[in-house]
């Protein structure tokens, strides 16, 4: 009996007198995402099984109609059907309007609020990897389904798994775009949760209302008043634009709103409250046309008062074959997509124009497809707002818009389009319509959406199809029963096969789904090259005879393995395609320079692209890590990097160079070690970067503009031990291969200059190291003055600063200058020897390593040279090799052409003209061409002005030339100078001012400007000397626009006969004429000099 009881408790389960229980799912698929009449069908059959009374039919007769009976609504029509308990209506829009969709965006407002949604909204469009979060499953995938139908016309082209099962958490570990949901089971804190990477993750946590988003998010073009639109149409349908924990207020809200409210309300200026309802005008088109016209003029027709009772006349009997909320549902999703595709309209509107057809076959562009451009980003990003440029400089890098314009591509008419290609092209073309008078003009001016579609309401007034309603089936007597509480078990006999004889089961399989399938598989093929294409189509093959997929629920770690090997061969890939088009994009501009076709990218698109390596390299480094530590897993493994070579090594990391002796002095800086952990210090010191991500791109940028970058990143991986520890077997960072591959790429940066540090954190200190290398021959060691230095840059300037005489070097921490332009040099005076020949000085930046080397060559001090105490020098880049800084030791005074300010323009006996009439003009011809350039190019990709004003051969050497030819030679050891020419000419023009000698009124004007500049350099409490002081003078010529007038003049003085041989090319008036027209072309630029060119002048 013991036994018997024994057996009895523990035993689970006895067929003959239990029953077993076992958990149903009922899944409804259709053809189409009829979202709203699915769940209807599957209420109605959960309420049938839990009611207390039986259904009017067995729940096989519902089934039934439903598989057989119910067809696929025609496009533009509405369909209803009879569920269990009452009518279903489907409805499917016409090819004309939106895609179908039919989940609910109020409850996506309701939970996020406009502005996280938008944001949310920005990282779908940017392919940011996204995840979202909640214990609820439906919402889950109502967000995601919500945000890529909002993308119109674009279609998300990534991993895409709205609800991702707990066996296959690993996939968070892709290093690629995603869009995923994950279940929460609501008791794990946020904190807990560990995610494989997060510098580029948009974590979104529905049931908290809250989101967070990757560092440097450009904002949406027009965010704030996008926002607005937004909130207007949300607040007509009566839902807030702030999250709402409470989403079933809001559901209550649009039950109890009526569309009458709609039409009367005035808060919504683009919708129904414009009186001339779009209803009224599709009745009748000449006012339609009267509107589109008066809305051009810009007259508001706010204040007509039209009656809508005739609208509410001609549906006063007609009935919604709907319940309101469902009919408000449906309003309000149109009424935000509508909003949300006009923002695309309006900014790509000419898209068409920029597109790039293929001059080849297709199977040739096909073969070709990743070294083809098919769209003029450049030229587009030209015509765009500057507001606009941040995010649609990374948007068109994006594979979504690259998918969008190869569809467009590949259809040649209407009919091979696409829907949503169709529909986005009409929209366009309406618009350009409109815009007619002014094609390319763009503007960054907010235009509303006021096409909003109605026909959806007119298609749930009035249903187009009823389908036949469920009725008994021929079952066998007992087959049907029904026991309350439980989904039966169907009888499958019934249910196996459809009706014979069924007007709709012709249309079945029609021809439209197979040529969608058909351009489905082409897509698929599109990025293939023939190797893969045939690889796959032999995979293919062999699949069926000798492999079984795996469940996703077994999933085996070979299967993982591969998949992983899959993400590595992507990713090599990523690489390879990014930094050909980065080199491609940098080196297309270096051309430019030279002269040669035409400029292709701007500071944003080279910093969008550098930002998206930075995202590939954090995607890389978070590829198989073995445990997630902070936000950046490229920071985190140099921290672990950096700690270990600090426990090893015996010395002090911060050991600097041995100091430079002095008599060292003659020879150039030598450049700064190279140290991967120097770099991450300088990074760390940097106060303004608060968080890992932000350090880690910061280091990448660093390592770009030192090109350093893949030598730093093979050191870093040259700790085999370090890596083995953090990275998993599979880890991109353990292929060997493909990771050497991976560091030969990067190594190509090397080849280009990028100023990607320097030009981006422009506010933070840095160490500047100056030398000042005067001549060894003549009197350096004797030199008894204090001299004094001031560095100017593209961003700022020093102010003075004093330099020790014994040393003759300084190291100063100061603002980040920029690209630095010129030094100015200079002494007091002081003491018994105070005259100093100085070849150059040296600049150093202490954190890129960028030296600077400004060429003088001039003495400075009373009495010698020009008398100048002090000098402007201009600067240009250094090459660091060791080869050309050995020559230089060597031989100082060696350089390829006169240095920067080294003019020879001092005239004595033995000097004789350097340059004929025809060089000369060359030379003038070639400074002012540089400088109509250098305005031609975008602004935020111009170099220095000052260079080619001052520079090596710029506008004042070229100047220099003309009036040093044919320059009278002097009484012998006297040195006359191009400004003793120009004060004797003031001395001229002043005299004969005040004789008034009869000239006409623009003569006289030209000399007060003259004379008037001439004074007020002279009387400058600078000592800039004679050279100095033309220099001036050239520099505010050129800003003023005066240059071709004083040259007029003094080609006219009686001086210049004077002063000047018969054969100058002062006295030919057909050369002077030709310079005089060459100088009128820097008329229509507005020059905007560095302050140290024009310090102490108050012009």
């Amino acid at each position: 009996m013991l036994l018997d009881s024994l057996e009895m408790r523990f035993n689970s389960y006895d067929i003959s007198r239990d029953t077993l229980y076992v958990s149903k799912c009922i899944c409804l698929i259709t053809p189409m995402g009829f979202a709203h009449a699915c769940r209807r069908v599957l209420e109605q059959l959960h309420q049938a099984v839990t009611s207390p009374q039986p259904p009017p039919l067995p729940l096989e007769s519902y089934v039934y109609n439903v598989l057989y009976e119910v067809p696929l609504p025609p496009a533009g029509r509405s369909l209803k059907f009879l569920g269990v308990y009452g009518p279903v209506v489907c409805q499917r829009p016409s090819t004309a309007e939106l895609p179908l969709f039919d989940f609910p965006l109020q409850e996506v407002f309701e939970l996020l609020g406009v502005e996280n949604v938008l944001q949310l909204f920005t990282c779908a469009l940017l392919e940011i990897q996204i995840l979202l979060y909640s214990q609820h499953y439906q919402r889950l995938m109502t967000v995601a389904e919500s945000i890529t139908a909002l993308m119109f016309p674009f279609q998300w082209q990534h991993v895409y798994v709205p609800i991702l099962p707990a066996s296959l958490l690993h996939f968070l570990d892709a290093p690629v775009p995603y869009l995923m949901g994950l279940h929460s089971n609501g008791q794990d804190d946020r904190t807990k949760l560990e995610l494989p990477q997060e510098a580029n993750l948009c974590f979104v946590d529905i049931d908290n209302h809250f989101i967070e988003l990757p560092e440097d998010l450009p904002q949406f073009p027009n965010k704030l008043e996008f926002i607005q639109e937004i909130s207007e149409v949300l607040l007509a349908f009566g839902i807030s634009s702030e999250a709402n924990p409470q989403c079933s207020d809001g559901q209550s809200k649009l039950r109890g709103f009526r569309s009458g409210d709609m039409a009367s309300d005035k808060r919504n200026g683009n919708l129904a409250g414009s009186p001339l309802n779009s209803y009224l005008l599709r009745e009748n088109q000449t006012i339609a046309r009267l509107q589109a016209l008066v809305k051009r003029t810009g007259v508001s027709l706010e204040k007509l008062e039209v009656s809508l009772s005739d609208i509410k006349h001609t549906n006063k009997d007609s009935k919604v074959q709907c319940d309101e909320e469902e009919l408000k549902k449906h309003q309000l999703n149109i009424h935000v997509r509508e909003v949300f595709a006009n923002r695309f309209t309006q900014m790509f509107s000419d898209y068409e124009v920029f597109v790039i057809q293929p001059s080849q076959d297709k199977e040739a562009w096909f073969s070709n497809r990743d070294q083809m451009q098919n769209f003029d980003k450049a030229s587009f990003l030209s015509d765009q707002p500057e507001p606009y440029l941040p995010f649609l400089s990374r948007f068109l890098e994006t594979q979504m818009f690259a998918s969008f314009i190869d569809s467009k591509i590949l259809c040649h008419d209407d009919e091979d389009k696409e829907h949503t290609l169709r529909v986005f092209d009409s929209r366009v073309d309406k618009i350009r319509m409109l815009n007619v008078r002014t094609p390319t003009l763009r503007t960054s001016m907010y235009q509303k959406c006021t096409n909003i579609d109605e026909a959806i309401e007119m298609r749930l007034y009035k249903i187009d199809h009823t389908a036949l309603h469920p009725h008994l089936l021929d079952m066998k007597i007992g087959q049907g029963r029904y026991e309350p509480g439980f989904f039966p078990r169907l009888q499958s006999d019934v249910l196996s096969s459809g009706p014979t004889s069924n007007k709709w089961a012709k249309r079945s399989a029609p021809a439209q789904w197979r040529r969608k399938d058909r351009q489905k598989q082409h897509t698929e093929h599109l990025y293939l090259d023939n190797d893969q294409r045939e690889k796959y189509i032999q995979e293919a093959r062999n699949l069926g005879t000798t492999l079984r997929q795996p469940k996703l629920s077994d999933l085996s770690p070979s299967v993982i393995a591969q998949t992983n090997w899959k993400f590595v061969e992507g990713l090599l890939k990523e690489c390879r395609n990014k930094t050909k088009r980065m080199l491609v994009e940098k080196m297309g501009r270096e051309a430019v320079e030279l002269g040669h076709g035409e400029v292709s990218i701007t500071g944003v698109e080279e910093n969008t692209l550098i930002a998206s390596l930075c995202d590939l390299l954090e995607r890389i480094w978070s590829h198989g890590l073995q445990v997630k530590q902070g936000k950046s897993a490229l920071w985190s493994h140099l921290l672990h990097y950096q700690e270990s070579k600090e426990k090893r090594d015996a010395t002090p990391a911060g050991l600097s160079p041995p100091e430079r002796r002095k008599s060292d002095a003659g020879c150039a800086m030598p450049p700064l070690k190279v140290s991967l952990i120097q770099d991450m210090r300088h990074i760390q010191n940097i106060s303004e970067i608060k968080t890992d991500v932000g350090k880690a791109r910061a280091w990448v940028r660093l390592s770009m503009e030192k090109k350093l970058l893949s030598r730093h990143l093979k050191q870093l991986l040259s700790d085999h031990e370090l890596t083995k520890k953090l990275y998993k077997r599979y880890a991109f960072l353990r292929c060997d291969d493909e990771k050497e591959q991976f560091l030969y790429h990067l190594l190509s940066f090397n080849a280009v200059d990028y100023f990607c540090f320097t030009n981006v954190f422009t506010t933070i200190m840095i160490p500047y190291h100056v030398v000042i290398i005067p001549s060894k021959k003549l009197g350096g060691s004797m030199f008894t003055a204090n001299p004094w230095v001031c560095v100017s840059g593209e961003l700022a300037e020093t102010g003075v600063l004093q330099v020790p005489k014994n040393t003759l070097e300084i190291t100063f921490e100061c603002q980040n200058l920029g690209k630095l332009t010129t030094v100015q040099m200079g002494h007091d005076n002081s003491g018994l020897y105070a005259k100093w020949l100085v070849e150059c000085v040296m600049v150093r930046n202490g954190i890129t390593g960028h030296t600077y080397k400004f060429p003088c060559g001039r003495w400075l001090g009373k009495g010698v040279d020009d008398g100048s105490l002090e000098r402007i020098l201009v600067g240009e880049l250094a090459t660091n090799t060791t080869e050309t800084e050995d020559r230089m030791c060597r031989t100082p005074p060696m350089q390829q052409s006169p240095g920067m300010m080294r003019r020879f323009v001092t005239i004595s006996p033995n000097s004789k003209p350097k340059l004929n009439t025809g060089q000369i003009q060359e030379g003038v011809g070639e400074a002012i061409n540089g400088i109509v350039k250098h305005f031609h190019k975008p602004e935020k990709e111009r170099g220095s002005l000052t260079l080619l004003l001052c520079g090596e051969y710029g506008l004042v050497w070229a100047l220099e030339q003309v009036f040093q030819h044919g320059f009278k030679s002097p009484r012998l050891f006297k040195n006359v100078f191009i400004w003793d020419f120009l004060e004797k000419a003031q001395v001229y023009f002043e005299s004969t001012e005040q004789s008034q000698m009869t000239q006409d009124e623009n003569w006289q004007m030209r000399v007060r400007h003259f004379c008037h500049f001439m004074r007020a350099i002279n009387s400058t409490p600078r000592n800039i000397g004679k050279d100095g002081k033309f220099q001036m003078l050239v520099c505010l010529g050129a800003r003023d626009h005066l240059l071709h007038h004083w040259i007029a003049l003094l080609a006219e003085c009686p001086i210049t006969a004077q002063m000047y041989e018969d054969m100058a090319l002062l006295k030919d008036h057909s050369l002077v004429n030709s310079l005089i027209r060459v100088l009128q072309t820097l008329q229509e630029f507005n020059i905007t000099l560095e302050a140290s060119l024009v310090k102490g002048i108050g012009i």
